[in-house]
């Protein structure tokens, strides 16, 4: 998870060739394992180019971020919009009102709601629910208008994000038919709030950002050693001063729904919890000499339970949605050369719940267990962090709860393989490319764009190698991620400059599995394009 704790060991333009290819794809109508659709396949062109004509020539893909997978070239004006357009939705597609009236809003032009399209206008449409892969769109831009159809919500709104980047690129979305889809399920930004405090408005900010770029996950770590940052009504005595009220999570939840990005909640534990124990120090972890460890909780006591299961209702309850981070990584207990000598309490209480061949890593994964068995029934799908899998033991992780790669630097951390050959999902967060730590401690560097842009992709999940292409199909996604280990270091107008290009090659590299058409100077021309004029 974040670096810092205490367990390291230390555009301008495509190619012409690309402008005037016309390709076809078969579409997969449903996805393949553990991730949204599947490679897509070429297949033998169906008909003739265009005939050419004297006024307009072949067209060229659209210009964005993340880049259109696959665009059928046409000839004519393309589309761009003028004093009689509007934003209107098919039949049937009233779910779209919200996506409609956003877009009109940005091109400044009028929403005119559930009426047929007239000449010059943009028209969004839901296709048969199931037919194509999730999130993916159709943009058809012929006669004078554009059409932006698909399978769900999430879809056609990342259609209308190549809509608004290509008219603020080049001012015309081109004529043709741009059909597109994300190669993972899960792309986003992991923030840590709990060391350093950020204004709704701020993260309201990164949300908007995000979902331009197709990004639809953000990840949320409210509570560590040094502050919990959400108030809560089952234990207020644990919130820190400097804290988002409900009222604000509920503001910043739902515009994340409205822009088809996920909150993913995270209360660590059963380490990372100084924040929750300063005001319960009765349930501090202490070994045989009485050192009690500031974040871990003492897992051998009923109370403990008891009070984070009640934190991870409330906050389930608050958050909905469809995903809860447990945490899991670096219990102190199990960062001592002899766990069981250091910490009897717990070898005891292991060997009297599992047996006499049980040890404290087995009691850690149990632990693991009932918060996971906690937040399933609020439909919620758990994650953890991958040093909270152990192997060896005689008590197993739930096959269930994805593993959110972040490090290979832990102590006795394993390799991904190891994940992945017992059939588990997994989620890539690595440190090496995606950790964006406040004030760099521990060898630490802030990542750059180009880096991920040339170097990394959703199969390189520790140091920078990938894993077999045979496990691409349990790697879920990944998230961007920033920590606040040194929180005065930058500043959050800093943060925001300095993440901005890594966020854009990230979600460059999630969506699209080719070798990026533009170098990495043409990309940056063109976020800088685009960022200037939106």
């Amino acid at each position: 998870m974040s670096p810092s704790r205490g367990a390291l060991v230390a555009g301008a333009a495509l190619t012409a060739a690309a402008a005037v290819t016309i390709t076809f794809v078969v579409w997969p109508d449903v996805s393949d394992t553990g991730r949204q659709g599947g490679t897509a396949v070429a297949s033998t062109p169906s008909h003739t180019s265009p005939s050419p004509t004297r006024s307009y020539p072949l067209s060229t893909a659209p210009r964005t971020i993340p880049a259109v997978r696959e665009h059928i070239a046409a000839r004519g004006p393309g589309w761009k919009p003028g004093p009689d357009s509007s934003v209107v939705i098919g039949g049937g597609s009233g779910a779209l009102a919200d996506e409609a009236q956003l877009l009109a809003e940005e091109l400044k032009i009028r929403y005119r709601g559930a009426v047929p399209a007239r000449a010059g206008d943009v028209e969004l449409a839901l296709g048969t629910s199931g037919k194509g892969a999730p999130e993916s769109y159709t943009l058809k831009t012929h006669d004078g208008r554009v059409t932006i159809t698909g399978p769900d919500q999430a879809g056609v709104f990342y259609g209308t994000r190549t809509l608004k980047q290509s008219l603020r690129a080049d001012g015309t979305m081109p004529e043709g038919e741009v059909r597109d889809r994300p190669d993972r399920p899960q792309r986003g930004l992991n923030l840590d709030i709990a060391r350093k405090y950020y204004s709704v408005g701020w993260i309201e900010d990164r949300l908007r950002e995000m979902a331009d770029l197709k990004l639809n996950q953000l990840g949320l770590h409210f509570s560590d050693d040094q502050a919990f940052r959400i108030e809560s009504d089952t234990h207020p005595e644990i919130v820190s001063p400097e804290h988002l009220t409900k009222a604000e999570v509920r503001q910043i939840l739902a515009l994340a729904g409205r822009l088809h990005i996920d909150v993913v909640p995270e209360i660590d534990s059963p380490g990372h919890l100084g924040a929750v124990l300063r005001a319960h120090p009765e349930l501090q972890l202490s070994n045989t000499a009485g050192v009690r460890s500031t974040g871990s909780i003492d897992i051998s006591r009923p109370d403990s339970a008891k009070l984070i299961d009640q934190l991870i209702g409330e906050f389930a309850e608050l958050f909905g949605g469809r995903y809860w981070h447990l945490g899991g990584d670096e219990y102190r207990a199990l960062t001592v050369q002899d766990p069981a000598v250091s910490y009897p309490q717990l070898q005891r209480a292991a060997q009297l719940k599992y047996g006499s061949a049980a040890g404290i890593k087995d009691l850690a994964t149990g632990w693991l267990n009932d918060r996971a068995a906690v937040v399933r029934p609020h439909g919620l799908q758990p994650k953890a962090w991958n040093d909270g899998f152990f192997r060896d033991g005689i008590v197993r992780a739930d096959k269930d709860i994805e593993v959110e790669y972040w490090t290979g630097k832990e102590y006795g951390a394993r390799p991904p393989e190891e994940y992945l050959n017992e059939g588990r999902r997994v989620v890539n967060l690595n440190d090496e490319f995606l950790y964006y730590v406040l004030g760099q401690p521990n060898q630490f560097v802030y990542p750059t764009g180009k880096r991920i842009y040339e170097q990394w992709t959703p199969l390189v999940l520790r140091g920078t190698r990938p894993v077999p292409a045979r496990y691409s199909g349990q790697i879920l996604g990944g998230r961007f991620a920033v920590w606040g280990d040194l929180p005065r270091a930058q500043t959050p107008a800093q943060v925001a400059a300095g993440i901005r290009m890594p966020l854009r090659a990230t979600a460059q590299k999630l969506w699209d599995p080719r070798k990026p058409a533009l170098t990495w100077n043409q990309f940056q021309a063109l976020a800088g394009t685009i960022d200037k004029t939106g």
